[in-house]
């Protein structure tokens, strides 16, 4: 019979309210995220998906509502932007160098893992827009995170590059045994890697497995019926330990409100 750690929630969010001067951006939002699971957060720009997340990892306090995290949670957190000063010189494993926790080992593990051993001792700088994105998670990854946390994992990313790190995705949360929470208005591949959708425009407007959200009438609403994703081959086998291995990692970036 699984734990009581194996099974409780990882974060639980409860009515979460948060507005910026009049606006409402967020609105009743609950939520509630297991060891093992694959959360997907999808909605149009503007509609408060970097906002919620911000608010669950501590970066944002909402006017209302509770959040309640693990004790002890670890967190690995790719931002959806980082903006590094570019007078630094500063190479990719001195990059990763600077997580918290970081070694050698871990390092090296990390960068063959994602395939980018090769760009170790090359600066920071001169990285395309999927290099970079994948620097950033594996520096997540440094964490060995409890919690995955992944906001537009493919913003600058080619679509070949898109699919394979979707396809990534499930297989660390395999490898890790974490839970991961992801940012996307990706409706092509994403769902593919996800085992439930949070629908999010401002309020939830749908939750649940990838086939009964795609039809909802209020997704059908929000995206329209041409705007359907294509479902990539993926299969969750719950055959593996989802059981978790201290502090959240709330790196600061430079991100846009959602």
């Amino acid at each position: 019979m699984p734990s009581e750690t194996m099974t409780s929630p990882l974060l639980q969010a409860t009515g979460i309210e948060l507005s910026y001067r009049d606006r409402k951006v967020l609105d009743h939002i609950s939520l509630t995220l297991r060891p093992g699971q694959i959360m997907t957060i999808i909605g149009p720009n503007g509609t408060g998906k970097s906002s919620l997340i911000r608010v669950l990892l501590g970066l944002l306090t909402p006017q209302a509502g509770r959040i309640e995290r693990r004790p002890g949670l670890r967190i690995g957190y790719m931002p959806q932007k980082l903006q590094l000063d570019r007078r630094m010189p500063l190479t990719v494993r001195g990059f990763l160098q600077l997580a918290k926790g970081a070694d050698f080992n871990a390092i090296d593990h990390w960068l063959q893992r994602l395939s980018i051993q090769s760009l170790a001792e090359q600066s920071v700088h001169s990285l395309s827009g999927g290099e970079w994105q994948r620097v950033l998670l594996a520096r997540a990854l440094l964490r060995n995170p409890e919690l995955l946390v992944l906001d537009e994992p493919v913003q600058g990313v080619d679509v070949q590059g898109q699919a394979e790190l979707y396809a990534l995705i499930p297989e660390l949360r395999d490898e890790l045994g974490c839970a991961v929470l992801m940012i996307s208005h990706d409706l092509h591949l994403v769902m593919s890697a996800t085992d439930e959708v949070l629908c999010l425009n401002g309020h939830i407007c749908c939750s649940g497995h990838p086939d009964s959200v795609t039809a909802d009438p209020a997704y059908l609403q929000l995206f329209g019926k041409d705007q359907q994703p294509v479902f990539a081959p993926y299969v969750h086998h719950h055959d593996h330990d989802h059981s978790c291995c201290d502090h959240t990692d709330t790196a600061a970036g430079a991100h846009k409100h959602d």
